[in-house]
């Protein structure tokens, strides 16, 4: 008999729009000559199941289960896809911990460490991880512009401490920006990150690690016309070039991909995650664990998958079979 798989999508952040595009692709890629596959959407307490882009059923709570044509089917997995709250930050992960349902990601504690980006950071410090500085701060603190900008210097980043996708970044370039760059990212996050600016080209590496084996992707590095990785440059066709495998030395990429895994390790990651640097005097700064990554068609992972000349639907049916036993 077919084991029943939920494509968890959706969440209560600004990432809503671009875990439907994630969903979609993972959908398409889970072998359903396998699986019997099912969208699950949530948006606050709607857990609903789609067909054909209609709901036919509500998700019971009590179990993560839903009824069709009078009978109750329960899932044996779960693929999450969701970017931001409630799927990236441990809190997903906990309740199908108590309803005994296995998934694709990182677990409760992994999952709330790395999604918040402050305390991944200093946790990091301890094992002499290379990153920028940086100050936290939290609504209705007085922001003093000159001392931020007297430890940080200019340029600076403004950003959510718990967010994706760029939403509320700013590139703070002069002082009589900071302030409002403060409001925007207050708007995403109720603590959020003034940070140094590092200068050098972005890069990336997705890995994921299984009971027998582990895969760690090819590097992809990052150029984005715009000013930096923003929303529109992650998700406009054309506004990025992402070079995958990455114009670096073989002994560079060796470097980034053991960072990576070293990092996967330190944080107790599962599933499929992505870690992002920027590289200056061939030193990799550490930015970001993404543990639920951008599945789209157009999105990192899919590409270093392909790169590596692996399939999607082959590595998500690894990590499903790997959960099921």
């Amino acid at each position: 008999m077919k084991k029943n798989i939920a494509v968890v999508y959706g969440g209560d952040s600004s990432e809503f729009v671009v875990s439907v595009k994630s969903s979609i692709n993972v959908f398409e890629a889970i072998d359903s000559s396998r699986y019997n596959v099912w969208k699950v959407q949530m948006k606050g307490l709607d857990w609903d199941v789609f067909e054909n882009d209609q709901i036919i059923s509500q998700i019971d709570k009590g179990d993560f289960s839903f009824q069709r044509n009078g009978e109750k089917i329960n899932f044996d997995f779960a693929y999450i896809t969701i970017h931001g709250t409630p799927g990236e930050d441990g809190k997903l992960q906990g309740y199908l911990d108590m309803v005994q349902v296995p998934y694709s990601t990182c677990g409760v504690c992994s999952s709330a460490l790395t999604f918040n980006k402050y305390f991944c950071s200093n946790y990091l410090r301890n094992f002499e991880i290379t990153m920028a500085k940086s100050v936290r701060l939290f609504k209705g603190d007085h922001a003093d512009a000159d001392q931020l900008i007297s430890e940080l210097g200019l340029p600076l980043f403004v950003k959510p401490n718990a967010g994706g996708s760029s939403f509320g970044v700013t590139k703070v370039k002069e002082k009589g920006q900071l302030l409002d760059a403060l409001e925007m990212a207050m708007k995403e996050s109720h603590d959020i990150l003034v940070e140094q600016f590092i200068d050098g080209p972005e890069f990336t590496c997705g890995l994921v690690k299984l009971s027998d084996q582990e895969l760690i992707f090819p590097v992809t590095e990052v150029i984005p016309q715009n000013e930096f990785f923003d929303f529109e440059a992650k998700y406009t066709a054309g506004k990025t070039d992402e070079i995958t495998p990455a114009r670096i030395s073989p002994e560079l990429t060796k470097k980034v991909q053991q960072l990576s895994s070293r990092i996967y390790d330190l944080c107790d990651c599962s599933g499929i995650v992505r870690i992002d640097y920027i590289l200056k005097d061939n030193e990799f700064y550490f930015l970001e664990v993404n543990t639920t990554p951008g599945m789209t068609a157009t999105s990192f992972i899919p590409q270093q998958i392909a790169a590596m000349g692996r399939k999607l639907v082959d590595v998500l049916g690894m990590i499903i079979e790997d959960n099921l036993n």
